[in-house]
Parts: C-alpha cells; structure tokens; sequence
C-alpha cells in the first residue's frame, strides 16, 4: 500500500512537471525568437513600431556581436527603409529605431533615406521624398544599401559659418560617424557611407574674417544658410534630425554597436516575385509599396560601370573657387 501510494505521488510530480513544461512551452512560443514581452509590445507595421522581420534581424545580428566581444554597448540600432519617410503636413515617419534591452528602452525616430540620382538620357534610379523605391550599392549611386553594420569612428569637420541672428556667426561643426557594413554593404567605407545630423550649409561664399582660426591664407572663412532637411533625402547615409543626432552619437562615440538596415537584396527579389522564403508574402511597408509599384535593387557590378560611363559622356565642369560674399 506504501509503494503504491509513493508510485502515485512519483506519477502526479512527473504530470505537474510536463504540464508546467508546457504552459512555458506555450509562452515561449508567444514571443517569437525569445523576444522579451515589453519588446514585443512594439512589434507592428504602424507609425513608432518596427515589423516583425526587421526586429528579429537586427537582434539577432546585435546578439551575435555581443558574442563575439566586438559590442558592449548595450544599445543596438534599426532601419526600416522600406517606410515613409514623409507622412505629410510637416510630419515625418518614424522609421529608425534605438532598442536597448537592459533598460527596456524603445525609441522610433526619423531619418532620410539615399535619394538615388537621374542620369538625365541615360538612367533613372532616383527616389522621392517619401518611399524609397531604388536601393544598391554602387559607389557615386546615393543609394541606400539594406544588411548588417557596425558603427565605427566619429569625425567631426568644419563646415564654415551661418548667421544665427542680428550680427552673429556660429560655425556649424558636423560629426559624421563611419558605418562598416557586411555582406552587400561591405563597401559602405568605400562609399562613405555613415550617420549624421540632417544639415548642410548652403549659397556658399566666402566672407572677410582674418582673425578666425578657420581662415585661409587670405584671411577668408566659408559663409552660407544652415539648411535642415530632416524630412529630405541623403546620398546614401543614415541622416537624423539634429537633437536625435546629438543623442544617438553621445551614445556610439567610442562606444560601438550594431545597425541593421531592412531590405536586403533578396527581400527586394522577394517582392519583386511576390513571395518569401516559408513561402509567405513578403514583408514590405504597404502604403510605400502601393506608391512605387515594386521596389528594385541595382548591384554595383551592373550600375558601377553605368555611372562610369556618364561621367565620361558627361565630364564635370573644372570646380569654381567660391564667390566673395555681398557686404563683405
């Protein structure tokens, strides 16, 4: 009677500990790839989240960095360029994405995307403010390139002077943070590709100023408007708006961490064909895609040699030293 009663007690342990296996099964399988819940609550294809593919992607690649020892920063990053980049009205879609796990911080914000270039006669491959609809990675193509990227060095350079108010200069001083890519965006060095604030001086000309330390040798500074265009479009490189690029370099300078970038090349094939690998539809914003028709992505072995040829057919004019500023 003992023993049956020590049998019964073994056999109802062993049924609480598979039914316990299995609720944690079913939990676990809720949040796909281990993601944690309060990430989870982000996940959507709305305005502020990130879908699903993108997500997973851009922590997986973090998690392997961090196994590897190349990262330590407890922050990684994301881009889904296949979003609006413009929603109208002065509002611009946010589309870049600061996760960092240890604090269960969430942050979307704006960024340009590469605005391609029309080789007038040649060649169209440029895209509008919106929705991105070219992507590559030629060099001299402007184009974004979607993979896997690590954030490098800081730079920053002086880019000459703008008028602040009544009388007044500053020096717009720009840091520029050197991506490396992986993959089809290996080359993003070589391209120049990286991070930066959306600003750019612009109808530049050259002002009177000897006793600044930015001075030529004939006592000349660089002089133009400060322009942002946080809403625009880059040459390739991922542009923030000023205050979030202050955040986001304070965070990376000397610190490094990984950016995933959404859509690869075979993403692109996968809509282009209407299907995914497992077979589903693939992922793509569905507004933007509704705009562009089908998104298309140009290897730098076909366009690099395209761009070649412009150039030769079309030589830039000698460069023009800059015009003497009026009043100066």
């Amino acid at each position: 009677m003992r023993l049956r009663s020590v049998l019964l007690g073994v056999v109802a342990s062993l049924l609480l500990v598979v039914i316990a296996l299995t609720v944690s099964a079913r939990s676990f399988a809720a949040l796909p790839s281990g993601v944690p819940a309060w990430l989870q609550a982000h996940v959507g294809d709305s305005d502020g989240q990130i879908s699903q593919v993108v997500l997973e992607r851009a922590r997986a690649l973090y998690l392997k960095k961090v196994a590897q020892g190349a990262v330590k920063n407890p922050c990684y990053f994301a881009m889904d360029a296949t979003r609006p980049g413009d929603l109208g009205n002065g509002v611009l879609g946010r589309r870049y994405y600061v996760v960092c796990e240890a604090s269960q911080s969430f942050r979307a914000i704006s960024s340009g995307h590469g605005g391609g270039r029309n080789l007038r006669g040649t060649l169209d491959f440029s895209n509008g403010r919106r929705c991105s609809k070219n992507f590559g990675n030629a060099m001299d193509s402007e184009l974004t390139a979607g993979g896997a990227y690590m954030t490098r060095e800081a730079k920053t350079s002086f880019k000459g002077f703008y008028r602040t108010g009544a009388k007044q200069d500053a020096a717009f001083l720009r840091t520029f943070i050197q991506f490396d890519g992986e993959g089809e965006a290996a080359n993003a060095r070589q391209r120049v590709i990286g991070g930066h604030a959306a600003q750019v001086l612009r109808g530049m000309c050259l002002r009177k100023n000897p006793n600044s330390s930015y001075a030529d040798h004939d006592g000349f500074v660089p002089f133009g408007k400060l322009v942002e265009y946080a809403g625009g479009r880059s040459n390739g490189c991922t542009s923030w708006s000023p205050a979030d690029a202050q955040q986001i370099i304070s965070m990376i300078k000397d610190n490094p961490t990984t950016l995933y970038i959404y859509p690869e090349s075979r993403d692109i094939a996968a809509v282009a064909a209407n299907r995914s690998q497992s077979g589903g539809r693939p992922y793509w914003n569905a507004s933007c895609l509704k705009e562009i028709g089908a998104p298309k992505f140009w290897p730098r072995k076909t366009l690099e040699p395209m761009i070649a040829q412009y150039k030769k057919d079309h030589p830039a004019p000698p460069p023009q030293p800059l015009p003497i500023c009026k009043g100066s």
